[in-house]
Parts: C-alpha cells; structure tokens; sequence
C-alpha cells in the first residue's frame, strides 16, 4: 500500500458543479465514466464537491485500489466552479489556489521569467 503525492500526478481533474456527497467509491467512479467518459484507471486525481462548499472528496486509482480522500473545512469555503456537467483539467498551482479558497482561474499572478531577458 501507498499514498500517492499529488503534486505527481499526471493529470488532475475536477467535477464542476454540485456533487452528491453521499456518493463513495463506486458512485463516483461511475460519475467519471459514465457522465464524462473518462478512464478512471488514468493517472487521475478526480475533485467533487458538494453545495455546502466547505467539503470535498478526491479520488484517485492508485495501481490495487482507489483512494478516497474526503476533506470538510472548519473555516471558510471553497471557490468551487459551479459549471454543471463540465470537468475541467487542473494544474498543480490551480489545485493549491483552490485548496486555499481562491479561485482556480486567477486573472493576476507572476509569470516565470525567461532565461536571458532582462526587460
């Protein structure tokens, strides 16, 4: 057994909109293949959220089982995209702005400097 550190996994994806949180394993991962169409065996971190915003789940195959993990925020909400029927591919900044409450398109941030430029 091991748990899987998502800033390595290959694609992160999250379920837009309002999930039923008393959804498991099985409930999910059917979400995924048969709303989206997606292989849920890819190297995959799947986002739901509920419409409280204050909680989470996360699901994830990790070789010999899935991993369900469920997150509840003691204070404050998250900034969750309320696009029903769509998923969108996330990055690793993207995942931490969310998890931190922001939104996951910001408008404003620092691009990374080209090697060599000086403007």
């Amino acid at each position: 057994m091991k748990l899987v550190d998502f800033t390595q996994v290959e694609n992160i994806f999250i379920v837009c909109g309002k999930t039923d949180m008393r959804r498991q394993i099985d409930g999910l991962a059917a979400t995924i293949t048969e709303e989206y169409d997606m292989n849920i065996y890819d190297d995959a971190l799947f986002l739901f959220c509920g419409g409280k915003k204050d909680r989470f789940k996360a699901l994830y195959w990790e070789g010999d089982g899935f991993l369900l993990l469920y997150k509840r925020l003691e204070n404050g909400k998250l900034n969750w995209p309320r696009n029903q029927n769509e998923v969108q591919k996330l990055t690793t900044q993207q995942l931490r702005w969310l998890l931190e409450g922001l939104s996951v398109n910001q408008k404003v941030s620092i691009k990374p400097a080209v090697k060599g430029s000086i403007a």
